[in-house]
Protein backbone atom coordinates (compact mmCIF):
# COMPACT_ATOMS: atom_id res chain seq x y z
CA UNK A 1 0.00 0.00 0.00
CA UNK A 2 1.29 3.24 -0.84
CA UNK A 3 2.62 5.63 2.30
CA UNK A 4 1.22 8.98 0.08
CA UNK A 5 -0.46 11.84 2.31
CA UNK A 6 -4.08 11.42 1.78
CA UNK A 7 -4.84 15.02 3.28
CA UNK A 8 -2.83 17.98 2.61
CA UNK A 9 -1.35 20.36 5.31
CA UNK A 10 -2.44 23.74 5.68
CA UNK A 11 -0.20 26.31 7.09
CA UNK A 12 1.39 25.77 10.83
CA UNK A 13 0.05 29.46 11.86
CA UNK A 14 -3.36 28.98 11.08
CA UNK A 15 -5.29 25.57 13.12
CA UNK A 16 -7.77 23.45 10.65
CA UNK A 17 -10.05 23.28 13.99
CA UNK A 18 -10.32 25.98 16.07
CA UNK A 19 -12.89 26.54 19.61
CA UNK A 20 -13.47 29.29 21.62
CA UNK A 21 -15.05 29.73 24.35
CA UNK A 22 -17.60 26.45 24.34
CA UNK A 23 -20.62 25.77 26.24
CA UNK A 24 -22.92 23.35 26.01
CA UNK A 25 -25.75 22.44 28.62
CA UNK A 26 -28.07 18.76 29.08
CA UNK A 27 -31.08 20.29 29.44
CA UNK A 28 -30.38 22.58 32.61
CA UNK A 29 -26.80 20.84 33.40
CA UNK A 30 -23.99 23.01 32.26
CA UNK A 31 -21.72 20.54 31.12
CA UNK A 32 -18.93 22.94 29.14
CA UNK A 33 -18.15 26.17 30.40
CA UNK A 34 -15.76 27.95 27.83
CA UNK A 35 -13.51 25.26 26.19
CA UNK A 36 -10.83 26.41 24.33
CA UNK A 37 -8.90 24.32 21.80
CA UNK A 38 -6.83 24.51 18.59
CA UNK A 39 -6.00 21.19 16.18
CA UNK A 40 -3.08 21.62 13.36
CA UNK A 41 -4.21 20.34 10.42
CA UNK A 42 -1.75 16.90 10.42
CA UNK A 43 -1.97 17.07 14.12
CA UNK A 44 -2.95 14.76 16.41
CA UNK A 45 -4.14 16.08 19.52
CA UNK A 46 -5.48 14.54 23.23
CA UNK A 47 -8.13 15.00 25.74
CA UNK A 48 -7.61 13.70 29.19
CA UNK A 49 -9.50 13.81 32.34
CA UNK A 50 -11.92 11.71 34.29
CA UNK A 51 -15.29 10.36 33.04
CA UNK A 52 -17.84 13.08 33.17
CA UNK A 53 -15.18 16.08 32.72
CA UNK A 54 -16.66 17.04 28.97
CA UNK A 55 -14.30 15.50 26.83
CA UNK A 56 -17.22 13.74 24.77
CA UNK A 57 -19.29 16.61 25.41
CA UNK A 58 -16.83 18.29 23.71
CA UNK A 59 -16.53 16.18 20.55
CA UNK A 60 -20.61 16.09 20.66
CA UNK A 61 -20.86 19.97 20.57
CA UNK A 62 -18.05 20.16 17.87
CA UNK A 63 -20.53 17.92 15.70
CA UNK A 64 -23.60 19.55 16.13
CA UNK A 65 -24.95 16.83 18.75
CA UNK A 66 -25.18 19.08 21.85
CA UNK A 67 -28.72 20.79 21.01
CA UNK A 68 -28.18 23.74 23.63
CA UNK A 69 -24.14 25.42 22.98
CA UNK A 70 -22.93 28.48 22.61
CA UNK A 71 -19.03 30.03 21.74
CA UNK A 72 -17.40 29.61 18.33
CA UNK A 73 -16.07 26.60 16.41
CA UNK A 74 -14.18 27.42 13.45
CA UNK A 75 -13.32 24.89 10.42
CA UNK A 76 -11.07 25.52 7.54
CA UNK A 77 -11.85 28.92 8.32
CA UNK A 78 -15.88 27.81 8.19
CA UNK A 79 -17.99 28.58 10.95
CA UNK A 80 -19.84 25.46 12.04
CA UNK A 81 -22.04 26.48 14.89
CA UNK A 82 -24.63 27.64 12.74
CA UNK A 83 -24.42 24.42 10.28
CA UNK A 84 -27.09 21.34 10.97
CA UNK A 85 -25.65 18.26 11.46
CA UNK A 86 -25.31 16.51 8.88
CA UNK A 87 -23.78 19.86 6.97
CA UNK A 88 -20.95 19.35 9.82
CA UNK A 89 -20.10 15.58 8.57
CA UNK A 90 -20.21 16.94 5.34
CA UNK A 91 -17.84 19.57 5.93
CA UNK A 92 -15.19 17.14 6.70
CA UNK A 93 -15.50 16.28 10.57
CA UNK A 94 -16.23 12.41 10.97
CA UNK A 95 -17.29 11.12 14.49
CA UNK A 96 -16.30 8.15 15.99
CA UNK A 97 -18.33 7.51 19.12
CA UNK A 98 -17.49 5.29 22.18
CA UNK A 99 -20.44 3.02 21.78
CA UNK A 100 -18.92 2.56 17.98
CA UNK A 101 -22.75 2.68 15.96
CA UNK A 102 -22.24 -0.40 14.00
CA UNK A 103 -25.31 -2.31 12.51
CA UNK A 104 -25.41 -5.41 14.13
CA UNK A 105 -27.75 -7.24 10.86
CA UNK A 106 -25.28 -5.27 8.22
CA UNK A 107 -22.25 -7.30 6.90
CA UNK A 108 -18.92 -5.60 7.24
CA UNK A 109 -19.02 -4.60 3.28
CA UNK A 110 -22.46 -3.00 3.67
CA UNK A 111 -21.05 -1.31 7.26
CA UNK A 112 -18.60 0.17 5.18
CA UNK A 113 -20.45 1.52 2.43
CA UNK A 114 -22.85 3.49 4.50
CA UNK A 115 -21.78 6.58 5.02
CA UNK A 116 -21.89 9.21 2.09
CA UNK A 117 -18.49 10.19 0.89
CA UNK A 118 -17.91 13.86 1.68
CA UNK A 119 -14.78 14.99 -0.27
CA UNK A 120 -11.77 13.36 -2.80
CA UNK A 121 -8.61 11.93 -0.77
CA UNK A 122 -10.39 8.90 1.34
CA UNK A 123 -9.19 6.24 1.25
CA UNK A 124 -10.34 3.01 -1.35
CA UNK A 125 -12.35 -0.03 -0.17
CA UNK A 126 -8.74 -1.51 -0.92
CA UNK A 127 -6.79 0.01 0.97
CA UNK A 128 -8.88 0.31 3.72
CA UNK A 129 -8.68 -3.73 3.53
CA UNK A 130 -4.81 -3.60 3.52
CA UNK A 131 -5.22 -1.35 6.63
CA UNK A 132 -7.76 -3.69 7.77
CA UNK A 133 -6.81 -7.37 6.92
CA UNK A 134 -9.01 -8.78 9.64
CA UNK A 135 -12.03 -6.75 8.17
CA UNK A 136 -11.22 -8.06 4.78
CA UNK A 137 -11.15 -11.94 5.95
CA UNK A 138 -14.93 -10.92 8.05
CA UNK A 139 -16.44 -8.53 4.89
CA UNK A 140 -19.40 -10.78 4.92
CA UNK A 141 -20.14 -11.07 8.38
CA UNK A 142 -22.53 -9.25 10.32
CA UNK A 143 -22.21 -6.85 12.44
CA UNK A 144 -23.18 -9.16 15.40
CA UNK A 145 -20.21 -11.48 14.66
CA UNK A 146 -17.48 -9.11 15.24
CA UNK A 147 -15.37 -8.53 18.26
CA UNK A 148 -15.35 -5.27 20.08
CA UNK A 149 -11.69 -4.83 18.46
CA UNK A 150 -13.16 -5.79 15.02
CA UNK A 151 -16.11 -3.76 15.54
CA UNK A 152 -13.81 -0.04 16.66
CA UNK A 153 -11.84 -1.12 13.75
CA UNK A 154 -15.05 -1.04 11.00
CA UNK A 155 -15.98 2.39 13.03
CA UNK A 156 -13.30 3.99 11.60
CA UNK A 157 -12.27 2.40 8.61
CA UNK A 158 -16.13 3.52 7.55
CA UNK A 159 -14.87 7.19 7.91
CA UNK A 160 -11.79 7.07 6.39
CA UNK A 161 -13.40 6.42 3.18
CA UNK A 162 -15.42 9.43 3.31
CA UNK A 163 -12.99 11.37 2.46
CA UNK A 164 -12.75 14.07 6.15
CA UNK A 165 -10.00 15.81 7.12
CA UNK A 166 -10.48 15.46 10.95
CA UNK A 167 -11.13 12.77 13.04
CA UNK A 168 -12.83 12.66 16.29
CA UNK A 169 -12.58 9.72 18.30
CA UNK A 170 -14.12 9.07 21.96
CA UNK A 171 -12.19 6.02 23.62
CA UNK A 172 -11.39 3.49 21.03
CA UNK A 173 -9.48 1.28 22.95
CA UNK A 174 -12.18 1.35 26.13
CA UNK A 175 -13.04 -2.13 27.12
CA UNK A 176 -10.48 -3.80 24.57
CA UNK A 177 -7.77 -6.62 25.50
CA UNK A 178 -4.29 -5.34 25.38
CA UNK A 179 -3.19 -6.83 21.92
CA UNK A 180 -6.22 -5.23 20.11
CA UNK A 181 -4.98 -1.36 22.09
CA UNK A 182 -1.75 -2.24 19.92
CA UNK A 183 -3.47 -2.46 17.11
CA UNK A 184 -5.45 0.24 17.44
CA UNK A 185 -2.23 2.17 18.17
CA UNK A 186 -0.47 0.97 15.75
CA UNK A 187 -3.34 2.37 12.74
CA UNK A 188 -3.24 5.78 14.53
CA UNK A 189 0.11 6.17 14.03
CA UNK A 190 -0.45 4.76 10.35
CA UNK A 191 -2.99 7.76 9.99
CA UNK A 192 -0.65 10.15 11.80
CA UNK A 193 1.98 9.50 9.00
CA UNK A 194 -1.02 9.36 6.48
CA UNK A 195 -1.35 13.39 7.55
CA UNK A 196 -4.67 12.73 9.08
CA UNK A 197 -5.70 15.37 11.69
CA UNK A 198 -6.95 13.53 14.64
CA UNK A 199 -8.95 14.56 18.14
CA UNK A 200 -8.77 12.44 20.68
CA UNK A 201 -10.43 11.21 23.51
CA UNK A 202 -8.59 8.82 25.83
CA UNK A 203 -7.77 8.15 29.53
CA UNK A 204 -4.76 6.17 29.33
CA UNK A 205 -2.87 9.21 28.44
CA UNK A 206 0.52 6.45 27.94
CA UNK A 207 -1.44 4.83 25.00
CA UNK A 208 -1.62 8.12 23.86
CA UNK A 209 1.63 9.33 23.86
CA UNK A 210 2.28 7.00 21.11
CA UNK A 211 0.53 9.35 18.28
CA UNK A 212 -0.76 12.58 20.62
CA UNK A 213 1.68 15.84 19.65
CA UNK A 214 -0.27 17.60 22.47
CA UNK A 215 -2.75 17.26 25.35
CA UNK A 216 -5.46 18.85 26.61
CA UNK A 217 -6.23 18.41 30.37
CA UNK A 218 -9.60 19.32 31.57
CA UNK A 219 -11.40 18.92 34.66
CA UNK A 220 -15.09 20.24 35.81
CA UNK A 221 -16.23 20.87 31.95
CA UNK A 222 -13.01 23.05 31.69
CA UNK A 223 -9.44 23.18 30.35
CA UNK A 224 -7.00 22.86 32.91
CA UNK A 225 -3.93 23.03 30.75
CA UNK A 226 -2.26 21.87 27.44
CA UNK A 227 0.58 20.87 26.91
CA UNK A 228 2.84 19.22 24.21
CA UNK A 229 4.04 15.52 24.51
CA UNK A 230 7.68 16.35 25.25
CA UNK A 231 6.45 17.59 28.26
CA UNK A 232 4.36 14.57 30.16
CA UNK A 233 6.66 13.22 32.02
CA UNK A 234 7.78 16.47 33.48
CA UNK A 235 3.74 16.88 33.77
CA UNK A 236 2.91 13.80 35.68
CA UNK A 237 2.63 14.87 39.31
CA UNK A 238 -0.54 17.36 37.63
CA UNK A 239 -1.75 14.28 35.91
CA UNK A 240 -1.81 12.32 38.83
CA UNK A 241 -3.95 14.85 41.02
CA UNK A 242 -6.52 15.63 37.79
CA UNK A 243 -6.65 12.12 36.94
CA UNK A 244 -6.00 9.98 40.22
CA UNK A 245 -3.45 7.66 38.40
Amino acid sequence: MSARPIWGRSMPDTPLLSVRGLNAWYGESHALHGVDLDINEGETVTLLGRNGVGKTTTLRAIMGLVRKRTGTISFAGRDLMSLPLHHTARAGIGYVPEERGIFATLTVDENLMLPPVVAEGGMSVREIYDLFPNLEERRSSPGTKLSGGEQQMLAIARILRTGVKVLLLDEPTEGLAPVIVQRIGDLLETLKKRGMTILLVEQNFRFASRVADRFYLMEHGKVLSQFPVGELESRMDELHDVLGV
